[in-house]
């Protein structure tokens, strides 16, 4: 198979975790389109016989990160939101959201961004512990400590909402 086609077999997939990572379908959308031409741009980098799906996931994962400071910066940067408060609202995509969350949704986006990250890989995306760990460039103990509160928190959350 082809690079290319190897990604398209994987596509389902970057795309749950990039929703996951993001706590948005669209951003997630946007999110997996950025990962995915940064590895076709890094794609000599990509060492065949290794796993595709994890060296994608370390990708969109930094990108994440990446975003997320960027993020920050233009907060400082710019007025704070608050002052826009009353300019318009958005009711349609209000009503668009609380349609697509299910209660497992909500749950997970919930938990902080450790947990929600250490679920998608090893709970939604089916990696091994080692696996995930190593994406996350965290210690097993750390991941299994993240996994243990995450699921906790989640059973207690969906036990509440049933």
């Amino acid at each position: 198979m082809s690079f290319e086609s190897d990604l398209l077999a994987i596509l389902p997939r970057l795309r749950r975790f990039a929703a996951t990572l993001s706590r948005d379908r669209a951003d997630g959308d946007d999110l997996c389109q950025t990962a995915l031409e940064r590895a076709l741009k890094a794609r000599h980098q990509w060492q065949p016989g290794t796993r595709l799906d994890s060296w994608m996931y370390r990708i969109m994962r930094n990108l994440w990160i990446d975003e997320g400071r960027a993020r920050q910066r233009a907060a400082r940067t710019f007025v704070p939101a608050e002052a826009g408060e009353n300019v318009g609202h958005a009711g349609d995509r209000d009503v668009e959201a609380h349609l697509m969350l299910s209660d497992v949704d909500r749950a997970m986006q919930s938990l902080p961004a450790e947990q929600r990250e250490a679920i998608a890989l090893v709970l939604v995306e089916g990696l091994s512990y080692k696996q995930a760990a190593e994406i996350l460039g965290i210690p097993m103990g750390t991941l299994t400590s993240r996994l243990v509160r995450g699921r906790g928190a989640l059973i207690g959350m969906l036990g509440e909402a049933a």
